[in-house]
Formats: structure tokens, C-alpha cells, sequence
């Protein structure tokens, strides 16, 4: 009885407080219930020993101006902080080890760790955070981290310091590998399926942050498949895990000690951790670390066209039942799909068996996909589903055919000038003069837009004087007159919208769908 009125006391003094504190009574029933979930939360303690060994301190040497490695300045403390003396003999300990380990393993390097140098210098060092993959000294890391380095120097958990080499690195994901020749195996960790991984799931972070040593956080996945405009396979992890400048390179891990992520990027007006950071998918980074590990260089595969989202406008202009795939802008010359019969306007749906929702996702599975791979490729072209198979190419060779291409010119056409105005703009049949005054392309060819309304279905889609009209309706154009007459079909068949490909600014490599509205 008494246990029972000391219960009854202690939930209504919660009950008083939560009245006190302005809480709603309804609260109160919630108050003790949170507490026992906060003092059933487990512990991460035995999963982070095993895991730490693994994590590594990354110092790096760099040309001044000639890399992009995150700094991790000295912390500023008070002097009157109860804090200084720790702060002060932490860092003399951390500049102790980092002159140790140059002396053994590298030239020395000016300043010592985590110090501007002189003005006259010319490196700057700069520290990040890796983990290992491979008992014989396999580390992954960010490339921002070892851009433009002339040393690299691993600190382990131990205190043991490595000279390290680079292996390879690739700046569209913003990764490395790097190498240790150790004395003897190494702890290791693994890649886990980050595609498994859900949104509100447990993720610990552990690195360097700002030039700390082994630091360790834990939070929840935030958000998935973010797009930052990092890169081309932006497919980030977003993690509310604190992360900070020295982090970048370490691992993000699930509850069970699998790699989920690199943390790679954070969102901050500060420069600190507010709760948005961002982690390179373990997915994304398996094939490429492979391939830097096999080859010291990525090898991605290559379609040879350029995408463009599909809205709902340009989705109803083209009969399709809802917004999906990827809408092809531009074919590039001699590239695998012009050779297997893609052309723009088609719509791939599907990429060697796997559906494509959105134009993000196929850069990233073409990517991911080994290079001379015969690959099965679904379209839509004129409201019916075409298989093409087409053999993937290099990218890395096809980026080297496109910027010789773009040298290329062709002649101009010979045509006589015309105007037509419609849907809120003037175009005219391009001809020399018209070229030279709108710096057009000599290898564009098309109609020009001379002149958009303030108000009207171009001005609405973001069409501007200069840019060129390469097909209307699905046809190509050269003169306004094939402009006008296919306005007059998209209306006469009872179309909300024309679709046009149109090239920005008279740029041949700036090509892109737009779907008009038509007057009713």
C-alpha cells in the first residue's frame, strides 16, 4: 500500500509540474512512459571497441592552393576556461606524436599538425578521417581530403603512425583509397547494403573531427537519396549523427558494425554540426573502390546521351500515363546509343532489367555497370515500348569523344528569312547574319527565338531570346513555317501542350525538352 501511494504522489507531483510548466494533463501520462524508453535505449559501447581500431586519423601535406583537404584548426579556448589547460596539453601532446611520426616515416613538414604556415610556405597541412578495409592497408577516404597532397600519414587508435601513399581517387563521388605498409594485419571493417538501409535507423559516425582524434557520434538516418549538387551520382545518406570539418572520409555504421556511408559533406551556416550531415551510399562506393583498388583509376560505363527529367507537362505532351524515366536531349556521335539506334526523344524506362523512375537514377546504374557489357535498354518512342541492346563504352573515353566533338563545326544552312509569332514568341529561320548576332553554334541548326512576350506560355517555360529550336512536335525544324505548322497539328489533335527540344542560348551541348502550353 505504501509503494502504491508513493506511485500516486510521484504522478502527481509530474502532473503539478507538467500544470506548472503549461503542459497539456494529457502529457502527464507521457512523461514516465519516456523516461523508461530513454533507460531502455542499449548501449553502443561494445560495438564502438570493436569498431575504433579501425578508424583512422588522416594528416595530409598539401601545395598550397593546390587541394581542397578540409583544415582542422585549433580549437579557440577562453583563457579564463577551466578547459585551457586540457585543450593546452592535448593539442602539445597531438603536434609531439605528428613530429615523431615525420621524423620516422617522411620529410618534415613546416608548422607541425593542425598550425597555418608562413606566408612564404608553400604547403599547408590539414588532417580528415578514413577507415580500413583490408588488413594489408587498404584505407578509403574522401578525395577532398588527399587532393593535391605531397604526404599522407595515418594515425591509428594506438598511436602508431604510418606513411601512407595514394592508390586512387575519383572526383565524382569525392572518394580515395589510400595505402599503409603496416608490420603486421590491421583491424578491419566492411561495406554492409546501404540500399537496406531505412530512414529513422540508428547510425553511428566516428572520425576526426577538427583534428580531435577518434571521436565518436551517434543519431538517426534523416533522409535518403539526397541530391546536395555534389556531383553527377548525387545519392546521399542524410544523418543528424554530428559531423564536422575533420570528419569528412570517416565511416558511417548501422547498429550491427556494417559500413552504411562516407561521411563526406555537411550543411552548416556555422561550420560546425547542426544536425545536417551527408554520407556517400556504401553502394556508391563499393564498385568504385574496386576499381580504384584493380586499376587505380574508375572505369564507369557509358551510355552516350545526355537526360533530362520528365515533367508532367512533357509527360501528357508525349501520351505518357505518369512522369517516369529518363528523356534523352541529345545523342552524342559514335557513342554506344547512337550506334544501337537511341534517338532524342526517346524515353528509357528501363536499364539492363532495372526500372528507372526518375533521369537521376540512370546515370548512376550506367555508371555502376561494367564497361563492354551488352545491356538491355526499354524506350518509349511514339507512345509504344522498344527493346534496344546497346554495349556499354567507357565513360572516361566517352568524356574525350564529346570535348573533341564540341570542337568540331559544321556549315551554315542557306535559307531565306522568316517570322512567325506564337505561343508568346517571335522565332525566325536562322540564317548567317541571325547566327552571328545571337553567337549561335555553327553546328546548331534550327529555328531562333528573336523575341519572348513578358507574359505567355515561352516566357512561362523559361525560353529566352537566342536559344534555338531543334524540333518541334517530334519533327526536326528549319524553318519558323515548320514551327507554325507543328503548333497547328499538337492543336487540331486535341493537345494540352508541343513538346520542342530546344538548344539554350544557341549551345550545342545545352539541349533540353520543353513542353508548351497551347491556347484553348
Amino acid at each position: 500500500m505504501k509503494r502504491q501511494t508513493r506511485a500516486s504522489h510521484f504522478f502527481g507531483a509530474v502532473a503539478l509540474s507538467a500544470l506548472m510548466l503549461g503542459m497539456p494533463l494529457s502529457s502527464q501520462v507521457f512523461v514516465p512512459q519516456a523516461m523508461a524508453q530513454a533507460q531502455a535505449l542499449p548501449s553502443v559501447a561494445d560495438l564502438v571497441e570493436k569498431l575504433l581500431p579501425a578508424v583512422v586519423e588522416i594528416s595530409v601535406t598539401s601545395k598550397m592552393g593546390g587541394g581542397t583537404a578540409e583544415a582542422s584548426p585549433i580549437p579557440q579556448v577562453p583563457d579564463d576556461s577551466p578547459f585551457k589547460d586540457f585543450f593546452d596539453e592535448f593539442l602539445k601532446k597531438k603536434q609531439q606524436q605528428q613530429q615523431q611520426g615525420q621524423k620516422d616515416d617522411a620529410p618534415p613538414a613546416p608548422g607541425g599538425d593542425n598550425t597555418t604556415p608562413a606566408p612564404d610556405d608553400r604547403t599547408v597541412n590539414s588532417m580528415g578521417s578514413g577507415f580500413i578495409i583490408d588488413a594489408s592497408g587498404l584505407i578509403v577516404t574522401n578525395n577532398h581530403v588527399v587532393e593535391g597532397e605531397e604526404t599522407l600519414q595515418v594515425h591509428m587508435q594506438d598511436g602508431t603512425i604510418m606513411k601512407a601513399e595514394l592508390v586512387g581517387r575519383d572526383p565524382k563521388t569525392d572518394l580515395a583509397v589510400i595505402r599503409v605498409k603496416p608490420d603486421k594485419p590491421l583491424p578491419t571493417v566492411s561495406f554492409g547494403d546501404s540500399d537496406k538501409l531505412r530512414i529513422g535507423e540508428w547510425v553511428i559516425a566516428i572520425g576526426n573531427p577538427f583534428g580531435l582524434g577518434g571521436s565518436v557520434s551517434l543519431g538517426i538516418v534523416s533522409a535518403r537519396n539526397r541530391d546536395i549538387n555534389a556531383g553527377p551520382y548525387d545519392d546521399y545518406i542524410q544523418t543528424d549523427a554530428a559531423i564536422n570539418k575533420g570528419n569528412s572520409g570517416g565511416p558511417l555504421f548501422n547498429m550491427t558494425g556494417d559500413v552504411m556511408g562516407i561521411n563526406t559533406a555537411i550543411f552548416s551556416p556555422t561550420g560546425g554540426s547542426v544536425g545536417i550531415g551527408f554520407s556517400v551510399p556504401a553502394n556508391t562506393a563499393k564498385s568504385v573502390v574496386n576499381q580504384l583498388v584493380k586499376f587505380g583509376e574508375t572505369r564507369r560505363g557509358w551510355l552516350g546521351v545526355k537526360i533530362q527529367a520528365v515533367t508532367p507537362d512533357i509527360a501528357e505532351s508525349m501520351g505518357l500515363d505518369k512522369p517516369r524515366g529518363a528523356l534523352v536531349a541529345d545523342v552524342t556521335p559514335d557513342s554506344p546509343s547512337a550506334k544501337a539506334g537511341i534517338e532524342a526523344g526517346d524515353v528509357i524506362v528501363e536499364f539492363d532489367g532495372r526500372a528507372i523512375a526518375d533521369s537521376k537514377e540512370l546515370p548512376r546504374v550506367t555508371a555502376e555497370t561494367e564497361v563492354g557489357k551488352e545491356v538491355s535498354v526499354r524506350i518509349l518512342r511514339d507512345g509504344k515500348e522498344k527493346e534496344i541492346k546497346v554495349t556499354l563504352g567507357r565513360l572516361e573515353s566517352g568524356e574525350k569523344l564529346i570535348a573533341k566533338a564540341a570542337g568540331n563545326t559544321a556549315p551554315p544552312p542557306v535559307v531565306a528569312p522568316t517570322t512567325v509569332t506564337l505561343l508568346g514568341m517571335t522565332v525566325s529561320t536562322l540564317t548567317d547574319d541571325l547566327r552571328s548576332k545571337f553567337k549561335t553554334d555553327e553546328k546548331v541548326n534550327g529555328v531562333l527565338v528573336t523575341e519572348v512576350a513578358k507574359d505567355g506560355a515561352a516566357t512561362d517555360k523559361g525560353i529566352e531570346a537566342g536559344d534555338i529550336i531543334l524540333e518541334a512536335g517530334g519533327n526536326a525544324v528549319e524553318t519558323s513555317a515548320d514551327v507554325s505548322t507543328a503548333v497547328d497539328a499538337a492543336t487540331k489533335d486535341g493537345k494540352a501542350s508541343v513538346l520542342m527540344l530546344i538548344a539554350k542560348g544557341g549551345k550545342s551541348g545545352e539541349t533540353r525538352f520543353i513542353a508548351l502550353k497551347l491556347k484553348k
